[in-house]
């Protein structure tokens, strides 16, 4: 892809702009693996190294390890030199029985427990928590993070309450005093990016699953709603979680869990393409969700040195256009979907 990891495109109509290629944390939260302390700092110097200049994070990765291993390396690089990502919606507190806590779904990450909070206080909180946790006195944009049924059950009205009544609030102060250039929602379901989403005066969408090379059924709802709307949207999850790398075989990862029968099966599909073709299918997965016009940016995850540099070779793989041509004769791919020009 021409200009690789340099690029940047605009989001939305604020006076940000990002990296088509970033860096996304949440495995130095060790999700599926421990981390230890040098191969994070290797990683990071690997995506610094690579000319990856995005990054982003949450609370939520390891109940603030994420924060601090970013934070960490960030501080010691000039500002006017990255972008950096965090999120809202989650304030962090010392567990007040450490007999009984647990650190779960995590494997590692710190002794902090978690606590929902959507209003303006809790906006306002959680930004100044992960300011300190980040050791920077500053952020380019701020997420809504999991506001849905998975994460809040029956108590998703509540929530949303508090985040349409004062929340936004919030958010729009710090953007007009200039604290942050924009603010997103985070979405993790497709549904969502057509009707929660809608509801906010949002500058762009991260997008963790609903758009990728194996799931295309927002195109004509979701993010035509975004482009219609001026809302960037920046993709969270282009490896749909792990089995566009690995590929299908057993214990292959996606949507965060065990990849069911008919997702290993379309994959099987697509990797007969890729063989046919000879393409790397993680450049695939990369390189399609940026042909979109209303994505601005791809953020895989990464949690060792040579998962960067082979993520930023993917970038610029060359593809030829017979490629995808093939995926939407097999419906493999929207017959609709934008796919980037062919080498």
């Amino acid at each position: 892809m021409a200009n690789g990891v340099h690029a940047s495109r605009r989001v939305g109509a604020t006076a940000l702009e990002l990296p088509i290629f970033g860096f996304g944390s949440a495995h130095l939260g060790e999700m599926y693996n421990l981390v230890d302390e040098a191969d994070s700092r290797a990683t990071l110097e690997a995506a610094w190294a690579g000319g990856v200049r995005f990054y982003d994070t949450a609370p939520w990765y390891g109940r603030g390890l994420s924060e601090h291993r970013i934070g960490g390396f960030l501080r010691t690089k000039p500002k006017s030199q990255y972008r950096i990502t965090t999120k809202v919606g989650r304030t962090l507190h010392r567990p007040k029985d450490m007999k009984s806590f647990s650190r779960a779904p995590w494997l590692g990450g710190l002794n902090f427990e978690v606590a929902f909070d959507y209003s303006y206080d809790g906006v306002m909180r959680s930004y100044e928590q992960a300011l300190q946790r980040l050791a920077l006195d500053t952020v380019d944009a701020l997420v809504i993070h999991d506001m849905d049924a998975l994460h809040h059950g029956d108590q998703l009205p509540v929530f949303e309450k508090q985040l349409f009544d004062s929340g936004i609030k919030a958010l729009e102060e710090l953007k007009a005093s200039g604290d942050i250039l924009a603010f997103g929602m985070g979405i993790n379901r497709g549904d969502q990016l057509a009707t929660t989403a809608t509801r906010v005066p949002l500058d762009f969408t991260l997008v963790a699953m609903p758009y990728t090379l194996l799931d295309q059924a927002s195109l004509h709802t979701g993010m035509a709603q975004c482009l219609k709307r001026n809302v960037s949207v920046i993709i969270g999850a282009p490896f749909a979680s792990g089995i566009l790398v690995t590929g299908s075989q057993a214990g292959a990862k996606y949507a965060y869990s065990a990849a069911p029968a008919e997702i290993q099966e379309k994959v099987r599909g697509i990797e007969a393409v890729c063989k046919a073709h000879g393409v790397a299918m993680p450049a695939a997965a990369l390189q399609f969700p940026l042909a979109h016009p209303a994505v601005v940016s791809v953020i895989p995850g990464s949690a060792k040195p040579s998962e960067v540099t082979q993520n930023i070779g993917f970038l610029s793989a060359k593809i030829p256009a017979a490629f995808w041509s093939d995926l939407k004769d097999r419906n493999l791919l929207d017959r609709d979907a934008p796919v980037p020009a062919g080498s």
